[in-house]
This record gives C-alpha cells, sequence and structure tokens, in this order.
C-alpha cells in the first residue's frame, strides 16, 4: 500500500505538469474579423477518468510471500560442508521400551544442543557433538518422571546434569547414510554408543535462506551399561532410541 500510494501522487502530479505546460505553449486563439461572429465555444473535453484506486495489500498473502522471496533470494544448492549449530527447537529425543510385555512405553528429550560438522571433501572427517540436561528427560506421567530421577535409577542427580555424546567415528554408507560411533556419558559412565544417521534434507533454508540441514538417526542402548538396569528384564534392558536433528550455519 505504501508503495502505490506515492506513485499515484507522482502520476498525478506528472498530468498536472503536462496540462501546464500544454496551455503555455498553445498557440493564442485569432480574434476574429469585425463583422464576424465569434465562433462558438468548443464543448468541454469530457474529463478524464479517475485514477484507479489502488488495490488494497492483502496482509495474509504478503506474510506468505515473504518466506518464498526469502527463499529465492537464497542459493539452490548452497555449499553442504561446514558446521551447523543445532536448532533446539526442532530436535528431539524419543526412546521405548517393554513394559513387562504389555505395553511399548514411550519417553522423550526435548532441547538438545550441539553442532555436526560436515567434511565434504572427506565425509568421514565429519563429526558431531550434542548434549542435553537430565532435567529435559520425560516420560508419559509425572509420578514416573519422579521415579526415575530417585534411587533405583538417577539417585537424585541434579537436572542440570548433562547426558553427552560425542563422535569418535564415521563410516560412510551410500550418498546419505552413515554409521557414527561416538562416546555416550550417562549417569556418570561413558561407553561407546554406533547411531545410524540418515540425511534427511540439505539446503537453503526456506524462512532464513541459510544453508540448513536435518538428519534422521537411530540406535538401541542397554540401560545396565550405564547403571539404569533396575526391573529387568521385567522392565526390558534394551531402549530404542530415535533422534531427529535440525541444524543451520
Amino acid at each position: 500500500m505504501t508503495r502505490l500510494i506515492p506513485a499515484a501522487s507522482a502520476l498525478a502530479l506528472s498530468l498536472a505538469l503536462a496540462g501546464s505546460i500544454q496551455a503555455q505553449t498553445a498557440p493564442a486563439a485569432e480574434a476574429p474579423a469585425p463583422g464576424t461572429a465569434a465562433p462558438a465555444a468548443a464543448a468541454p473535453a469530457a474529463a478524464a477518468p479517475a485514477a484507479a484506486a489502488p488495490a488494497a495489500t492483502d496482509p495474509v498473502a504478503s506474510a506468505a510471500a515473504a518466506p518464498a522471496a526469502g527463499a529465492a533470494a537464497a542459493p539452490a544448492d548452497p555449499e553442504i560442508g561446514g558446521t551447523y549449530t543445532f536448532d533446539p527447537e526442532h530436535s528431539q529425543i524419543v526412546f521405548s521400551y517393554d513394559h513387562m510385555g504389555f505395553s511399548t512405553s514411550h519417553g522423550f528429550v526435548n532441547g538438545v544442543t550441539g553442532s555436526v560438522t560436515l567434511d565434504k571433501a572427506d565425509p568421514s572427517k565429519s563429526s558431531v557433538e550434542a548434549s542435553f540436561p537430565l532435567g529435559s528427560l520425560r516420560t508419559i506421567a509425572a509420578s514416573l518422571d519422579t521415579h526415575i530421577m530417585g534411587d533405583d535409577f538417577f539417585k537424585g542427580a541434579a537436572a542440570d546434569t548433562a547426558v553427552t555424546f560425542k563422535s569418535t567415528s564415521v563410516k560412510v554408507k551410500g550418498d546419505d547414510e552413515a554409521k557414527v560411533t561416538g562416546d555416550l556419558t550417562l549417569n556418570g559412565v561413558t561407553k561407546p554408543v554406533t547411531l545410524d544417521v540418515e540425511l534427511k534434507k540439505a539446503g537453503a533454508h526456506p524462512i532464513t535462506g541459510k544453508p540448513a540441514v536435518g538428519f534422521d538417526i537411530e540406535t538401541k542402548i542397554k540401560r545396565s551399561d550405564f547403571n539404569l538396569g533396575a526391573f529387568a528384564p521385567a522392565v526390558s534392558d534394551e531402549v530404542e532410541i530415535d533422534i531427529a536433528v535440525e541444524a543451520s550455519k
């Protein structure tokens, strides 16, 4: 809207100036000869049609067009190498385990932070580091959350106790898959864990225009490896873990 108003004003000013110049340069009408009736005044010219009102701007359409404009400005095939920082609002861990054969119970971890460095020339030299505070671990019930943090499992560990993973090797499988092995530190114990990693997408982020990557990750651990094996095998020792990571430069 604000761009249309100055344009309409400029158009009106141009028309006014043109009319003024025409009036100044037009030859004066000759006086009628004596005894000759003055010619009848010409009928007034038809009024110029009024300028069309500027179209109203649709705020919804404008908002929708903004990301598209950003995407258009972004490079179509950004350099995939380099270091990407996790987006904790779009990165999550979901874990599941068998509960006495009756059900599959689930939990999740939000607020995962970290970075991944991709070596385009030699992907096997890529690396990843990730962490989250123990207090961000959640199950489906508050009472179970309290139990997990109690004497049977984490023994009252502070909520800000860090759970960390740092890669030690990367074995590439095809164009978009790899096995990433690293050290997982959980409950004061550090053990090697291998992640099955799939590159979900790499490209310009449609909102920010910055290079971004996304990964789907799977792994399994045994609770007993980290001194968390209470109630096994009634409650399965093995825990399946699915991880989604979105990261950008």
